[in-house]
């Protein structure tokens, strides 16, 4: 069977410079995270039928930045002082690499092209004070996007759920509570990005997601200065993994205020810098490779006792961690009674998790259904998410009655 035969009995077409009318449509989601190393991208045919969302997942893409966008966005990320013209800069140049990845995916799939973009774009900026977000920046001109696509783009998404009392983060709740929340025990999911975060599913209770602290954002620090911005990542966690854990600094590491705080709670590379590592680090002799197996173990042991908190018996990992092995080693010996899985087994590769949570998080602010779980933020209610940025004709919302997802399926 076809793609566009499998999804004929919910398609009704496109109104012009709209989304379908029918809620069925074909979305690309698009997002670089808190490791600005690749623009991730899905193509997905969505269709609601009843309160079951049904997903295709078309294709997944991972292309890298342009190593000189790469280290300018680095230069003007924080504890670094930047500019609003340099900002103004990196806005116009991510948007128009986002754009050309959409129109790469977008093109090349048969048929038709998409009918709606998601794009989370690159945040340089997660304004946090204590236990409340009080604002967030993503930067990655949508203009951009639509003019060259001519379909509406669906982007700054997390402003809207910060502005109602949230985080803004984590949004992937919204994927993992689809797709895992009929489990008939405490069950987690992980995703293992430059920071962690977990969302827990308990049956009987609502789901609950935070940060958990660094997964890979200072061991990336680490290793870019180490080899003098040669490397930009241990490959594998080759490196960690042959390291020796050195118990004293990890025992410190762990004594950031961060840990201790109670959900809703998010972080981020404002906090787990260069300069943050450095100022823990100091005055220590530590060979390169003992420091990023402890920076490795950090990882493993915040995440580990969030996991024991709750109970968990399985846990579901996603996102560039997962070839992490010192990682994902650790996590297992760490919890011999938890089953530990990736969203691969369950048929999303792990580079396509964050993406295909944008490009459902676009269809539900399409069919005007909020996208983030409030018991997941912290948010007072569930919004709809982010602004729309319309194609090159008038904009036309799906006009059919829509009901609030609780399961996705994929086929």
């Amino acid at each position: 069977m076809s793609t566009d035969e499998a999804w004929s009995p919910g398609w009704s077409g496109s109104a012009p410079g709209g989304v379908p009318s029918a809620g069925a449509m074909r979305v690309v989601g698009l997002i670089s995270g808190t490791s600005h190393d690749a623009i991730e991208a899905v193509a997905v045919d969505l269709l609601l039928a009843g309160d079951v969302l049904e997903a295709e997942l078309l294709q997944t893409r991972s292309i890298p930045y342009d190593p000189a966008l790469r280290e300018r966005l680095i230069a003007a990320l924080p504890p670094a002082r930047t500019t609003l013209e340099e900002v103004c800069i990196l806005d116009t140049a991510i948007g128009q690499a986002f754009a050309e990845v959409a129109a790469e995916v977008s093109e090349s799939l048969s048929g038709r092209g998409a009918d709606l973009v998601c794009s989370h774009g690159q945040t340089v900026f997660h304004w946090v004070s204590g236990q409340r977000a009080l604002g967030t920046l993503q930067i990655g001109q949508p203009a951009w996007i639509a003019e060259r696509l001519g379909v509406p783009v669906v982007a700054d998404v997390r402003a809207r759920d910060v502005a109602a009392g949230g985080h803004g983060a984590p949004l992937a709740s919204i994927l993992d509570a689809l797709l895992l929340g009929d489990s008939p025990e405490p069950c987690a999911a992980l995703n293992l990005g430059g920071i962690a975060n977990i969302t827990v599913l308990n049956p009987g209770h609502e789901p609950i997601a935070y940060d958990t602290g660094p997964a890979n954002a200072l061991i990336d620090a680490a290793v870019n200065a180490q080899t003098g911005g040669r490397e930009k990542f241990d490959c594998d966690g080759e490196r960690s993994a042959r390291g020796t854990v050195d118990e004293a600094l990890l025992a410190h590491l762990l004594e950031e205020p961060y840990y201790a705080l109670p959900w809703p709670k998010s972080t981020g590379k404002e906090l787990y810098h260069a300069t943050y590592l450095k100022e823990n680090v100091a005055g220590r002799d530590i060979a390169p490779d003992d420091l990023l197996a402890t920076l490795a173990a950090l990882s493993v042991e915040t995440i580990a006792r969030e996991v024991e908190r709750f109970g968990v018996q399985r846990l579901v990992a996603a996102g560039g961690g997962t070839r992490n092995r010192a990682i994902m080693n650790g996590l297992r010996a760490r919890l011999p009674g938890v089953e530990i899985q990736t969203y691969a087994d369950l048929g999303v590769p792990d580079s396509a998790k964050e993406a295909l949570v944008f490009a459902i998080i676009g269809f539900l602010t399409a069919c005007g259904i909020g996208g983030a779980l409030p018991s997941c933020t912290g948010a007072s209610r569930r919004a709809i998410l982010g602004s729309i940025t319309p194609g090159r004709e008038r904009l036309r919302l799906p006009d059919a009655d829509v009901c609030t997802p609780v399961r996705l399926v994929l086929r």
